[in-house]
């Protein structure tokens, strides 16, 4: 599995690409901008796109899927629950406010357990709710790896003051879902805080201020 990792958008999301070095198809995941840059690795590396993922469906991670939809002819996929919940204009409202616009309509939506496939890799949907309902971190067995959006950073935790959010919830998630993965697992958050921009799931047992009680 390769992964190349953009800086998008105001807020500074961590884009991903990822893909399958042999077949060469792959997902973006996190577009938080109509970038053109994005368009231009995905070109520079020779990768088919067959879907577009959000961790969660807040405005700053999601404002470049219509732009890679047209681009690309890929679907975006999101979990249920963030697809339901900021479809209400009052839940989106906090966003508008910030400058986004409407969310895009997810093309398909995913639930927990569920296994997206691109070429002899895949990612499995976690769903960890806390900073949005629908919160997910996507994860590979064979290879430790772990997106985790906005739920788990480096040295910290997301927040959960938003619409949908649930700081509770979020540490539970963390502590029931996330912790309980090999030590060796590594993460790539949805923003770099911090000196390091990755990390595993032990060094975050250990170093971790919020995560110390577990």
């Amino acid at each position: 599995m390769k992964i190349e990792k953009l800086i998008v958008g105001p807020l500074e999301v961590c884009c991903y690409i990822v893909y399958s070095p042999e077949t060469k198809e792959g997902v973006i995941i996190d577009p938080g901008d109509a970038d053109p840059r994005i368009i231009e690795k995905v070109k520079e590396l020779g990768v088919k796109v067959v879907a577009i993922l959000g961790t969660h469906a807040h405005a700053d991670h999601v404002a470049g899927v219509e732009y890679l939809k047209r681009e690309l002819k890929a679907p975006y996929l999101v979990h249920k629950l963030d697809e339901e919940f900021f479809k209400d204009p009052l839940n989106f409202s906090m966003f508008r406010s910030w400058g986004f616009t409407e969310n895009p309509k997810a093309d398909k939506v995913f639930e927990e357990g569920e296994v997206i496939e691109f070429g002899k890799e895949y990612l499995r949907i976690i769903h960890t709710p806390g900073h949005s309902p629908g919160s997910s971190c996507f994860y590979n067995e064979k290879h430790k790896i772990l997106f985790t959006g906005d739920t788990l950073f480096v040295e910290a935790v997301g927040r959960a003051d938003l619409p949908g959010g649930n700081y509770f919830q979020m540490i539970e998630s963390i502590q029931k879902k996330l912790l309980i993965l090999p030590d060796d697992t590594k993460i790539y958050p949805g923003h770099d805080y911090g000196a390091k921009p990755t990390s595993t799931i032990g060094e975050e047992k250990e170093n971790n201020p919020f995560l110390q009680e577990f």
